[in-house]
């Protein structure tokens, strides 16, 4: 009698433990960036490898996540970089830093991002759609932490815009995109980096393919507690009507290529994909 009770007292420390939990996890990012031009645009392989290796680094991020047991809060860290030369060619890229912010609540379904795009800011508010995740055997150590495989097939949809000879083309596909994941039940919520969560613990690394996410640090229930504040600012949209309008917005940024500093009559034809 005395052990079931001891037992039933572990039991009901671990839940309150699960619920009561809460920390701050820091990843970093790097993202696959495939830059085609050919010999008329002006651009020599040196010029292209030049340009893929300035945005490769500068998509080489580090972001937090905050949470607790119900919600999460996913944001850049912003670092003040030291002026840099532009590299041989006079060729510089420069990606300036993201004020995207994710806002997750896993108790209410319910999501909400705070988005720049191209200088407009927008609040896209939306229901949470659980992911299908595949629970693998497979497992590995992640610094202190075991973690177990993951994996998440989706079709999904891939729009590449190309300028042919000052023509714009639209290439739209299906194609078969497979997430893998590792998350950990040493740390029992169900958040992970950018719009991945719905795994038994803290997803503490992610690759699509294209964009890879790498936990560095994570700190648990620190003693100055967790801030999570839901984004305000941006004009009021659902996903569906904010994907419309990104795809607008992508249009529009070909167009305007092809309208700027090109010779009429000029053959030339330009692609650029990013991740894949």
């Amino acid at each position: 009698m005395k052990n079931i009770i001891i037992l039933i007292l572990v039991f009901a420390f671990a839940k309150a433990n699960s619920q009561t939990i809460q920390g701050v996890a820091t990843y970093q990012t790097q993202r696959h960036v495939d830059i085609k031009m050919d010999s008329t645009s002006g651009m020599n392989d040196e010029m292209q490898k030049s340009i893929q290796e300035q945005l490769r680094k500068q998509f080489q991020k580090e972001y937090t996540l905050s949470f607790n047991s119900a919600e999460a809060i996913w944001k850049e860290e912003v670092a003040l970089d030291k002026p840099q030369a532009p590299p041989s060619g006079g060729i510089s890229i420069v990606i300036s830093g993201n004020s995207d912010v994710l806002y997750q609540n896993i108790k209410e379904q319910a999501y909400t991002q705070q988005n720049d795009l191209m200088g407009k800011q927008f609040l896209i508010e939306d229901t949470l759609e659980k992911p299908e995740w595949k629970l693998e055997k497979e497992t590995k150590n992640i610094g202190q932490y075991t973690c177990f495989k993951a994996t998440l097939t989706e079709e999904v949809e891939e729009r590449s815009f190309h300028s042919v000879n000052g023509d714009d083309e639209e290439e739209v596909k299906m194609v078969e995109k497979i997430t893998t994941a590792w998350y950990t039940l040493d740390i029992p919520v169900q958040h992970g980096p950018s719009e991945f969560w719905g795994l038994p613990g803290l997803i503490l690394e992610v690759n699509d393919g294209e964009m890879a996410m790498m936990c560095t640090q994570v700190v648990i229930n620190p003693k100055d507690g967790v801030a999570i504040e839901i984004p305000t600012k941006g004009k009021k949209v659902d996903g569906a009507t904010f994907e419309k309008i990104s795809e607008e917005k992508a249009k529009e940024m070909m167009e305007r290529y092809n309208t700027g500093g090109r010779k009429n009559g000029s053959e030339s034809t330009f692609s650029i994909k990013i991740g894949g």
